[in-house]
């Protein structure tokens, strides 16, 4: 058995940023992999898929972009590079190909389980992501057995896809960015939509990333939200990372041919998908959310005397829907040959023997502070602020909760 101060769960973005901190603390520390170096960027991820934040916006504890494209959007094997050099950087002490089995109180700290092995620590911080298990509403068993299904998880690119229709169930950035790659494909794709979030790529000249960091909205602190238990909630917004730019939404989806329909709210048992009638509601709704954030923008921008140095205030023009969307699609009648569940994610604490966990299965917390001495989470969405999810925001939280940590061990009389 090895013995040392804190192990981290989890090498991605977020345990990373956390194992700098503690260095620079002089805590010592481990950090245990399941896989190679950000495994979920290597393994979970669609081929095509780009970062949705600017190059210059992936800034971690000592390390930032350097490259001549600050604009730019990183692809999945950039991601894979950077988070790579950002671990040779920092000499992280990474035990890859090392899956965590069980951590469980011993009393004085924590035993941590590995199929390579046994930790003790007293300290330990979980940074094994947001989106370890695809989320499916319990009527997904009901899909008939000759439609194929798919997550945003296991969906690769359009050959995985058999010719003919796809239902594309959710339209936050995953969902819109698969519907677009296989409606070009050549497949009809009818996209499903609940709550969603719009939002322009560029705004008077400049990224929507770059206002909102500009600005302060990322910033944002979980202690300053009226209901931070739904702000977590919140889906991520419709942007996707291309070269040119281009603003990703539904009535971009229109143009391409997409059928919009309303939120997937069951399946009957011979196969038949019920849609429900907000459809109109929810985009409406979505409009007047995006005009807010934009006015918020447009606010700060006349404070700090940018008016005159950016381009003018615009607005996209309303979602478009149809009089009357279906509300209802028969899955067993051909029509329909794949689903693809773009419904979100789910944290995979199946090996937290500890009672921490709340009924929908998230670690109890406060800002990052667990419901249990001397453990720590990192990387969830807005776990201390509205960028905690990002690249970007897990150098200011893991700030924040290595002080906590190293804190907890001095009234501990451990370091």
């Amino acid at each position: 058995m090895s013995s040392v101060t804190t192990v981290i769960v989890g090498a991605g973005h977020a345990g990373l940023a956390m194992s700098r901190c503690l260095a620079e603390r002089s805590i010592d520390h481990v950090l245990l992999e399941r896989g190679e170096i950000a495994h979920t960027w290597r393994t979970e991820r669609w081929d095509s898929l780009r970062l949705l934040t600017p190059n210059w916006q992936s800034r971690l504890p000592g390390f930032r972009y350097d490259g001549d494209d600050p604009d730019g959007y990183r692809t999945m094997p950039e991601v894979i590079d950077f988070l790579g050099n950002y671990a040779k950087a920092i000499s992280a002490p990474v035990r890859t190909h090392t899956t965590v089995t069980s951590v469980r109180s011993d009393g004085a700290g924590y035993l941590v389980r590995t199929d390579r092995g046994e930790w003790r620590c007293r300290t330990v911080v979980l940074a094994s992501g947001a989106c370890n298990i695809a989320r499916l509403p319990d009527f997904a068993v009901r899909v008939p057995p000759s439609v194929a299904m798919l997550t945003a998880q296991s969906y690769r690119n359009p050959g995985q896809v058999a010719d003919g229709g796809v239902l594309v169930a959710g339209a936050s950035a995953s969902g819109t960015q698969i519907a677009q790659e296989l409606q070009r494909s050549g497949r009809q794709v009818t996209l499903s939509v609940g709550e969603h979030i719009r939002a322009p790529r560029v705004y008077r000249g400049k990224d929507l990333e770059w206002w909102m960091d500009a600005a302060g909205v990322l910033d944002e602190r979980y202690d300053e939200i009226d209901d931070i238990r739904r702000a977590r909630r919140v889906p991520s917004l419709q942007l996707a990372g291309t070269p040119d730019r281009t603003t990703l939404d539904l009535n971009a989806l229109v143009d391409l041919g997409v059928r919009l329909v309303g939120r997937l709210a069951g399946i009957t048992e011979d196969g038949k998908a019920q849609f429900a009638g907000s459809l109109r509601n929810m985009c409406a709704l979505s409009d007047l959310k995006m005009a807010r954030l934009l006015d918020l923008i447009d606010e700060w921008a006349r404070a700090n005397g940018l008016d005159a140095t950016v381009g003018p205030p615009d607005r996209l023009p309303p979602t478009r829907v149809e009089d009357d969307p279906p509300l209802g699609l028969d899955l067993a009648g051909g029509a329909i040959r794949t689903i693809i569940w773009a419904t979100g994610y789910r944290p995979d604490y199946s090996w937290l023997e500890l009672p921490v966990l709340d009924r929908k299965g998230h670690v109890r917390h406060d800002g990052g502070v667990a419901e249990h001495p001397g453990m720590y989470l990192m990387g969830m969405q807005f776990l201390r602020r509205r960028k905690s999810a990002l690249i970007d925001g897990a150098g200011d939280d893991a700030r924040d909760l290595s002080d906590h940590l190293a804190s907890y061990l001095r009234q501990n009389s451990i370091c």
